[in-house]
């Protein structure tokens, strides 16, 4: 049985009382998220991968993909397109190699669709259409070096030539 030490115990008459611990002295915020930090890298959580993902994912992949869950050393991974899923699946040596540097106990990746509801418009029909270089009241038009016909300027400067002429690039 442990005894409490002296400044835990109160005397009275016939009686000995137990205190609690004193409280220790308040420590900073910023030393709190530090702890707090360290304890998620330690355990293998799913918030330290949050945290070092833009790092391990890179610029291109990290805003269109995302850790969604950490069981058994499998972490699945959300695309927000089937081509970010595609390339997730490209890269998918190089983002296992990424998070055993970075500490994180992952034995295998499982990658999935998945609509980020914090950003719907990211890649909506809506916002890929509105970007699409064949718009011709964003990119204005412009005539094609090879068959010199009307295109749109996004055309142009995105494969140098209509679209037509560059389809025709491709075919036997």
């Amino acid at each position: 049985m442990a005894v409490a030490p002296d400044s835990q115990r109160r005397r009275l008459k016939g009686l000995e009382l137990l205190q609690p611990a004193p409280h220790s002295p308040p420590a900073p915020l910023s030393d709190c998220l530090d702890n707090l930090r360290s304890d998620w890298r330690k355990g293998g959580s799913l918030a330290g991968l949050w945290q070092d993902w833009p790092g391990i994912a890179g610029d291109q992949l990290a805003p269109h993909c995302r850790p969604l869950s950490l069981h058994r050393g499998v972490l699945t991974i959300g695309a927000s397109h089937p081509q970010w899923r595609q390339a997730l699946q490209y890269n998918r040596l190089q983002l296992l190699a990424a998070l055993k540097r970075a500490g994180h106990p992952v034995r295998d990746l499982r990658i999935q669709q998945h609509h980020n509801p914090a950003r719907p418009e990211q890649d909506s029909e809506a916002s890929i259409w509105a970007r699409h270089p064949s718009r011709i009241d964003v990119h204005g038009m412009g005539i094609c070096p090879r068959c010199e016909r009307p295109s749109p300027n996004g055309e142009i400067n995105l494969w140098q030539v209509c679209g037509f002429c560059h389809r025709q690039r491709f075919s036997p």
